[in-house]
């Protein structure tokens, strides 16, 4: 079973399995039977006991699709409304809030370089504040710089020499 998956080879070789352990074969006997290891048998039989059969059925492999066109937009109108309006305490979007807000909305999760890929897709971009904080008093911040710092500063001995 080189190369390119099978899906639906994998999925009947699980079927097979299923039935197998129906019929009361021991996990070992159906591991080798099916040319596969004990834990993966193991695991078909968990879910097995789970799920049934259709548990087993062959279900899509690798990183989720992206989202679709209204997906984004609806997720653009979020994150417009803000993160206040999400739930969040302060209206700073970082990429894991964004993405547990995906994951709510969608149930897709992605990983932060994923959400950081969407986010740029829709138009949003990395952002620092365009302005300074009301409370800034830029006259103690220039008599701080101008006394206390050289008092704070260190500086290098002197040289004998």
């Amino acid at each position: 079973m080189r190369g390119k998956r099978d899906l639906k080879r994998l999925e009947q070789r699980r079927l097979r399995a299923a039935q197998m352990l129906a019929r009361g074969m021991s996990q070992a006997q159906v591991a080798r039977a099916c040319e596969v290891t004990r834990s993966a048998v193991s695991l078909w039989a968990k879910v097995l006991g789970d799920g049934g059969k259709a548990a087993l059925r062959a279900r899509r492999l690798g990183r989720p699709g992206t989202l679709s066109a209204g997906q984004d937009a609806e997720l653009a109108g979020a994150l417009k409304a803000g993160a206040l309006a999400a739930g969040y305490a302060t209206e700073l979007w970082t990429l894991g809030r964004v993405g547990k807000l995906i994951e709510r909305r969608f149930g897709r999760r992605y990983s932060q370089t994923q959400v950081w890929r969407i986010l740029r897709r829709i138009g949003w971009s990395c952002q620092r504040p365009g302005a300074r904080a009301i409370e800034r008093d830029e006259r103690a911040i220039r008599r701080c710089k101008q006394q206390r710092w050289p008092l704070l500063k260190k500086t290098p001995p002197a040289r004998n020499g």
